[in-house]
């Protein structure tokens, strides 16, 4: 078949890289622009696989452009390949292929719909997750599901390290998707939208810990927001301002103190800092200081006076 790719982000470089190589023909890649509101970003590491083997190259805007539509139709695709990209495709633009769209997502759709569905998994800590190949309509990965694979997401695995391998188990079952759609041995299952659930773009409020949720939920917390907007907190120095802290390696442990209140660092040492937590206690094994380099808890602790008894955490300062 003749496939036009349809990405920007790196989950779709091992499917974009597995297309080039199978037996049917890449028309072109549909990617960002290198620049947006007149500001330059980052060149999408699709843009630079399709350009290492000379592929045609398409910067829309807005891909839902007469204008857009008209470069994919010359292409004469048979279907779009979508993975990654951070636009929605409308119901015309979706037309301008033959057989219309297909869309790899990071989940086990209906749930997780949305731009962080990794993170997402992560954070309320499900014990499995995988990928979904939909047939594409105009709302947000919604369309029917045409093939689904599933794995456990292992227990200290961090949004990067997820991501990568679903990655890659996505783009050998989108290309096995492609072969059994030309072939018509697929069938279309509709989503149940009473088991649908979002996964909304990440805000850099997300990272704030709230100590009064179980250890185990703060764990996953900092496991699910790597490398953005990672899980962070406030030491709440006595005469001094807050100082704001990113947990970089983490784990559940027991309690020392049953009465302590969540926030309240119960230990500090060379294990780590211990701290109270609605359910259990987070042991903080490394962190960074604002402004500094990532460190070990017991090289935090020569360099700051962190005590027993002070606080992490609470809002943010001035809120």
């Amino acid at each position: 078949m003749r496939l036009v790719m349809v990405g920007t982000g790196p989950f779709g470089v091992p499917t974009f890289r597995r297309l080039l190589e199978s037996r049917h023909e890449v028309s072109g890649l549909v990617t960002a622009p290198t620049e947006r509101d007149g500001r330059s970003v980052p060149p999408s590491p699709l843009r630079e696989v399709a350009a290492a083997c000379g592929l045609p190259i398409f910067t829309p805007p807005d891909i839902n452009t007469p204008e857009a539509r008209h470069v994919i139709r010359a292409w004469a695709a048979d279907l779009l390949v979508v993975c990654d990209y951070g636009q929605i495709l409308f119901a015309e633009t979706l037309a301008a292929a033959r057989l219309g769209g297909v869309n790899l997502h990071a989940s086990l759709l209906p749930k997780y719909r949305g731009a962080a569905p990794i993170q997402w998994a992560i954070y309320h800590g499900e014990k499995t997750t995988g990928v979904s190949v939909i047939h594409m309509t105009p709302q947000v990965d919604a369309g029917p599901v045409i093939a689904q694979s599933e794995v456990d997401i292992l227990p200290d695995e961090t949004a990067v390290e997820l991501e990568s391998r679903l990655a890659e188990i996505g783009a050998w079952l989108m290309l096995r998707t492609i072969d059994n759609l030309e072939a018509g041995l697929l069938e279309a299952l509709p989503q149940d939208p009473k088991a649908a659930c979002r996964a909304p773009k990440l805000k850099k409020t997300d990272g704030l810990v709230d100590w009064h949720r179980p250890a185990e939920a703060i764990c996953n917390q900092v496991r699910a927001l790597v490398p953005w907007p990672k899980t962070y907190t406030y030491w709440r120095r006595p005469g001094k301002p807050p100082m704001r802290v990113i947990l970089e390696k983490v784990q559940a442990a027991a309690r020392t103190d049953p009465a302590a209140e969540p926030c309240k660092v119960l230990e500090t040492g060379s294990h780590g800092i211990l701290v109270a937590a609605g359910d259990g206690a987070v042991l903080i094994r490394a962190l960074q200081p604002a402004g500094k380099r990532i460190m070990s808890a017991e090289d935090f602790l020569r360099g700051y006076r962190l005590q027993v008894g002070d606080c992490l955490g609470g809002s943010e300062p001035g809120a």
